[in-house]
């Protein structure tokens, strides 16, 4: 184990710490990275991410994606939990703890929009983490792309219907700008960079450099470009942070249960019907994180970009990457 893996936790810890001050002493200066986006998607954030993904897309083998049909209990599995569990599991963490255990600290009204938010968290399954939480804990390549790739086709005919059924509003419109960018940014350019990497590489040094020193060097720059990810993520808000800590605990507390909740539940069942750890971990991690993205963005178009449900949104952000590399933590753990 090397020696940012060793001391992960006080890394995150730091990076957290770090990026609050950095929001609280540059004020409204940060402002100008946190509204270079696309379609909602912060391009600062997004090279960063991109330096996570690259390193797992460079080892995916074409040539071996066809076998990821000889086990389609984890493609199975990964389905049922993104799109017949986590939804609704999140619609009652969210219920169960912004209507009815914070009502003396929230009004009827916020609960409403805070539940939303976390509804629109719940919908989206994550498209771009996974890539380096599979990465991390030695998943197999070419079956999380599948799930990705399977996950996202679904969320185009899924998220509609579910987010309509569970808010009870009837104008929820997919921002396909978003959507679009973010599978181009985050799966097809590095997917496409790492394809020709790794051929060239591997045709011009060989197999075994390939494997015991481009890849080695490669991993410290994925977690650099982690935590320095939490960084910006936390000085983009560290502000907000401040002044309103008591709505950031309220709202972090459903999503974390909610979090660990889906990870634990697919990975025991998992664990149940077989399923081998370069499988299941990075399908127990799809399900567990989610597409920020694009849940803001629908936040926003619903309620408003200072909405209690573009705030439950954001504060979903800020969470997950320290909740996920707490799970891979785990993951790698319990690595069988």
């Amino acid at each position: 184990m090397g020696f940012f893996e060793r001391y992960l936790s006080i890394w995150v810890s730091l990076c957290i710490v770090l990026g609050i001050i950095i929001g609280k002493l540059t004020g409204n200066s940060i402002e100008i990275l946190s509204q270079l986006n696309i379609a909602s998607v912060n391009l600062p954030v997004a090279v960063l991410v991109w330096l996570m993904i690259f390193p797992m897309m460079v080892q995916i083998d074409f040539r071996s994606i066809k076998r990821v049909g000889d086990n389609p209990k984890g493609l199975a599995l990964t389905l049922a939990i993104n799109w017949l569990i986590k939804p609704f599991s999140m619609a009652v963490f969210a219920w169960i703890f912004f209507d009815k255990l914070y009502s003396v600290y929230i009004t009827s009204e916020l609960a409403q929009e805070y539940i939303a938010g976390a509804i629109l968290l719940g919908a989206a399954p994550c498209t771009a983490m996974v890539f380096v939480w599979s990465y991390l804990t030695k998943g197999d390549p070419e079956y999380t792309l599948v799930q990705v790739a399977i996950n996202d086709l679904i969320l185009l005919i899924a998220f509609i219907p579910i987010v309509k059924f569970l808010l009870g509003v009837t104008d929820v419109v997919i921002p396909y700008d978003t959507l679009i960018i973010s599978v181009v940014v985050f799966v097809v350019i590095p997917l496409i960079a790492g394809y020709l990497a790794n051929t060239l590489l591997i045709k011009k040094k060989g197999e075994k450099w390939f494997t015991e020193v481009f890849l080695v060097k490669f991993k410290p720059l994925s977690i650099f470009a982690l935590l320095s990810t939490l960084v910006l993520l936390f000085a983009f808000q560290g502000e907000k942070i401040i002044e309103n800590p008591l709505d950031i605990i309220l709202i972090a507390v459903p999503l974390t249960l909610q979090t660990y909740f889906i990870f634990f539940l697919a990975w025991f069942i998992g664990k149940r019907i077989k399923l081998p750890h370069c499988i299941l971990s990075p399908g127990s991690m799809i399900g567990a994180s989610n597409f920020f993205e694009l849940a803001v963005a629908v936040a926003i178009a619903l309620f408003g970009l200072n909405s209690g449900a573009a705030l439950v949104t954001v504060v979903g952000v800020l969470i997950e990457v320290p909740i996920m590399l707490s799970l891979v933590k785990l993951s790698n753990k319990w690595k069988y």
